[in-house]
């Protein structure tokens, strides 16, 4: 007789009964059951949150008697499944298998060796909707405060990209600079880059809208990028890196909007003694040293 195995994800909190009788399906079919979990490049996210060890310690618990084994995502569909016909002969060299998986699962793409069979769904359950529920459940006991170590602990450090716009005016003799309620000093408009952003110049538009209001301006040039050395993050493993971006002023009435509480144009001749004298925020100094050495006519 074949051996089973269920490809899948598991990627909620708990096995719920959709899971339970997937999996009792399979075994009352076969006399041996494996479970390969999907496991993402990505460590941590709100699709995959639960690493492989979660998820295995969550199975093994119910079902102590299962193999489970990590099969890692690909680009290549060929290569996943080589990769799980390789996995599978290598472990269990004699045996043959029959691969298990629901309406929406693998087997569309796979095209490996091994017989597939898809498994009608039991219930309404779905994962994203139970991964909801819990994700803004807070919980007064030491393994949720462990497990929230656990998940931070275990992510890449990760680099914050935002985007610093330079905008010029009457011949780039002028630029437009704004201060912060939480730092008096003036700074290049500019924050955070969105998933929505289709590119960083269309994030820098888009910051230098929201923070200005409605201005006609020229196409976005690329200037220099830096770390930043931001309060927020300053103690933190994860940093910012700013990219900065410099366009022309053409029309409109800039406003200070947002978390920007003032606005205003100053000569980029004033600049050199502007952070002299401390008036520019601390983290923007290199940027402006040079747009100095770039735009301040001799």
């Amino acid at each position: 007789m074949k051996t089973a195995v269920i490809i899948a994800r598991f990627q909620t909190p708990y096995l719920h009964e959709g899971h339970k009788q997937l999996i009792s399906m399979v075994q009352e079919k076969h006399a041996k059951l494996i479970i390969l979990l999907g496991v993402s490049p990505i460590m941590g996210s709100r699709k995959n949150p639960y690493d492989y060890y979660t998820r295995e310690k969550m199975i093994k618990k119910d079902y102590p008697e299962v193999v489970v084994l990590p099969i890692s995502d690909h680009p290549s569909d060929k290569t996943w499944s080589e990769s799980i016909d390789s996995l599978l002969k290598s472990v269990f060299q004699s045996e043959d298998f029959c691969l298990y998986g629901s309406r929406d699962s693998f087997i569309p793409y796979y095209s490996g060796r091994f017989e597939t069979v898809e498994l009608p769904e039991h219930g309404d359950y779905n994962a994203t909707e139970l991964r909801k529920q819990y994700a803004d459940k807070v919980f007064d006991s030491n393994d949720f405060r462990a497990g929230i170590l656990y998940a931070y602990y275990n992510q890449y450090t990760k680099v914050y990209p935002t985007v610093d716009i330079a905008c010029f005016r009457n011949n780039k003799t002028e630029i437009l600079l704004g201060k912060k309620a939480t730092n008096n000093k003036w700074r290049f408009i500019g924050g955070f880059a969105d998933p929505e952003d289709d590119s960083y110049e269309a994030a820098a538009k888009r910051e230098l809208t929201e923070e200005c209001g409605e201005m006609e301006i020229s196409e976005m040039t690329y200037e220099t990028s830096r770390k930043i050395n931001d309060w927020r993050y300053r103690n933190e493993a994860d940093k910012i890196i700013t990219l900065l971006f410099s366009c022309d002023y053409i029309s409109g009435s800039p406003a200070a909007k947002d978390d920007i509480i003032d606005l205003d144009w100053f000569p980029v001749a004033d600049l050199p003694k502007m952070i002299e004298n401390g008036t520019i925020s601390d983290e923007h100094v290199e940027m402006f040293e040079l747009i100095i050495t770039r735009y301040l006519k001799n």
